[in-house]
């Protein structure tokens, strides 16, 4: 009898694979950073094959470490950052591109092209978003705007459009050998292409954006047989697909109308449990899929999206070199008693809620002699004894 379940966590800076045992106690995990890659200011991307590499380096590192095998799994589950785009060839199972990452801004001009007739919110009522760089619709059209012959590919149904649940499930259920093109709803709420009330691809929004049909995975719930893996896992069940903010607002156990939780990751997101009916903000927040099991009906969710939080501390890390790993940034912080009147506004890729602003760039604001001279650092010791 299979003892224990598998989690993929394919998030933006890492994959990991994680097994619990029946009591929900984690077994084992392994974990695989991938590469961020920067090819023009704004514009962040991540190589598909690396991560699908990752993914299986890591369950079969999961699995190593205790001696286990994929008959151990009862099933497998997948969760993903949301919004990162890819395009792959469905022979092949080559990505044309690099993912673009849910922090890319490249889809700047498409925004502001969508927008000039009925304004940012002309699709809120449908899909509960804003237009934003943020979505993966835009970053589809981009793709097949910008890769020779995607745009045709994708209307045969040559070219595929995916999400990273999508890339994953894909791969783990056969890849060119009869891989399943499927998404569950909380991803599929994140491309703006999908209609909050039908549950499906919207038609007039594909028709505004020029996206085929033929090229978008099928929607299903969270929780249901989704197929069976082959490869690393070979014969395990597929059984679950959640984005990664509504895996952690299901996870946090909020399936009650009111309750919230908070997430602090590469960015910072909070999700309320709204209820079987999308409630529209007027406040800048976002309406969402919170969740759907098997064929109850789906619960919603309110949602406001920072995009750089724990990016931010990388940045400091890896770019500024002022620290050399993350858990440095607290003991730093509690050398000094206040910030001098100094604030770092960190929207390397725009601000999200409540603004929706894509221009926006990150700022330092409050700079004085004072805040770095001798005399501040003097009185900050000065407080601290």
């Amino acid at each position: 009898m299979s003892r224990f379940v598998g989690a993929i966590d394919q998030g933006t800076t890492s994959t990991r694979f994680i097994i619990f045992d029946r009591q929900g106690e984690i077994i084992s995990i392994d974990q695989k950073e991938h590469e961020q890659i920067y090819p023009k200011a704004g514009w962040v991307e991540h190589d598909p094959a690396e991560i699908w590499r990752n993914t299986q380096a890591v369950i079969h590192g999961a699995l190593t470490k205790k001696g286990l095998i994929p008959a151990d799994l009862n099933s497998v589950g997948v969760t993903n950052q949301r919004e990162t785009t890819l395009v792959w060839n469905r022979r092949t199972g080559q990505a044309l591109h690099h993912a673009l990452v849910w922090m890319d801004t490249r889809t700047g001009d498409l925004v502001r092209e969508f927008t000039k007739d009925g304004g940012q919110d002309r699709l809120r009522a449908r899909t509960g978003l804003p237009l934003a760089t943020y979505f993966s619709g835009l970053k589809l059209r981009w793709l097949l705007d910008h890769v020779s012959g995607a745009q045709k590919g994708a209307e045969a149904g040559e070219v595929l459009f995916g999400t990273m649940d999508t890339w994953i499930a894909w791969n783990l259920t056969g890849g060119i050998n009869g891989g399943r093109h499927i998404t569950d709803v909380t991803n599929a709420s994140r491309t703006q292409l999908m209609n909050l009330e039908s549950l499906d691809w919207d038609r007039d929004i594909l028709n505004l954006f020029d996206i085929p049909r033929a090229c978008l995975p099928e929607i299903r719930s969270s929780s249901e047989d989704m197929g069976i893996a082959t490869g690393v896992l070979a014969n395990v069940p597929l059984a679950g697909i959640l984005g990664d903010q509504q895996a952690a607002l299901f996870g946090q156990a909020c399936l009650q109308p009111g309750q919230a939780k908070n997430t602090y990751g590469t960015g910072c997101f909070m999700l309320m449990n709204t209820g079987a009916k999308p409630f529209q903000s007027k406040c800048g927040l976002i309406t969402t899929l919170g969740y759907k099991l098997g064929n109850e009906p789906p619960v919603y969710a309110l949602e406001g999206s920072i995009a750089i939080a724990g990016a931010l501390v990388q940045w400091l890390r890896d770019n500024l070199g002022l620290i050399q790993s993350a858990s440095d940034i607290e003991p730093l912080a509690r050398t000094v008693a206040d910030n001098g009147g100094v604030f770092l506004v960190p929207a390397f890729s725009g601000l999200y809620a409540p603004y929706w602003r894509a221009n926006a760039r990150g700022v330092v604001a409050g700079l004085t002699r004072f805040a770095m001279s001798d005399s501040h650092t003097q009185q900050q010791h000065h407080r601290l004894r």
